[in-house]
Formats: C-alpha cells, structure tokens, sequence
C-alpha cells in the first residue's frame, strides 16, 4: 500500500490540514494516518522499540477515520510517544454492523535528540472534516489542532 496526502495551506494559522486518499477504507485509514504522523515528527528517525494494537469500532467510516486518529493523538500523549509506522486494517459495516479497525502501531519514546520532532498535534477537529467516496477512491479531509 502506497500512503497518499497532501498537505492543505492557509487553513487556519493554529491548524494543520491534509487531505488523503486510498482505494479502500483501509489505504485512506493509512494515508490519513502517515499524514499525522509525519505532522509529528519525520517516521525515518523514529527508531522502533514501542508497539500497541488499537482496536476500534464505529457507526460509519467518517466516524471510524476520526476516532483513529484521535487514538493516534491520545497514544501520543499518554504514553509520550512518538510513531514509526501502523498497519490499519479496516472491515467496512455492512448492513446492520458497525465498521472497525484493528492497527498495530509503532513508535518510540519522545527523545528529541534521535528524532527530529515538528509539531504538537492537541486534537483533531471537526473543522472542515470531510470523508467521501470520490469515485473508486476514498477521500478525507482533516483538519489538526496545533
């Protein structure tokens, strides 16, 4: 899987905003989360040595992406960390069921003198959030507290 983003300028100037996209739930999941991650700190000098599966269910995916992500920041926080790399994978509700999400994520403890940090993400927001299908791909906009 290839993580696609992009960073979306002149947001707001205490904001960070992306947009990413996947050709399955599980690819935007990724791209949604490599974009904050990099927001971040730069993964390459994030030496692995911290792990934690997250599982997470939701109503919808919107739901599902945003919950997953304020996971991604929780974990930052409680735990003063941050990540390498996740492996999202995601099982789309069917009629009657919930969708969910199970990731293995990866990181290190902060250290700022191995890793090169960048911003402290607070919180992502509902500001502008959007996620759709465009076609066969699958799109988020999200915009972080910072």
């Amino acid at each position: 899987m290839t993580a696609r983003f992009r960073v979306i300028e002149d947001i707001a100037l205490a904001d960070a905003a992306f947009e990413a996209t996947g050709d399955s739930p599980s690819e935007l999941c990724l791209a949604a989360a490599q974009a904050l991650i990099e927001t971040l700190a730069d993964p390459a000098t994030v030496e692995p040595g911290w792990s934690r599966p997250v599982s997470l269910r939701a109503v919808d995916l919107p739901d599902l992406l945003f919950d997953w992500l304020s996971e991604l920041v929780y974990l930052k926080d409680a735990d003063a960390v941050v990540f390498r790399e996740v492996s999202p994978l995601v099982v789309d509700g069917r009629p009657g069921t919930e969708w969910s999400l199970t990731a293995t994520v990866i990181g290190a403890p902060i250290d700022p003198a191995r890793q090169e940090l960048r911003a402290d993400v607070k919180a992502v927001t509902k500001h502008l959030y959007d996620v759709r299908q465009d076609g066969a791909q699958w799109v988020a906009r999200v915009v972080l507290d910072i």
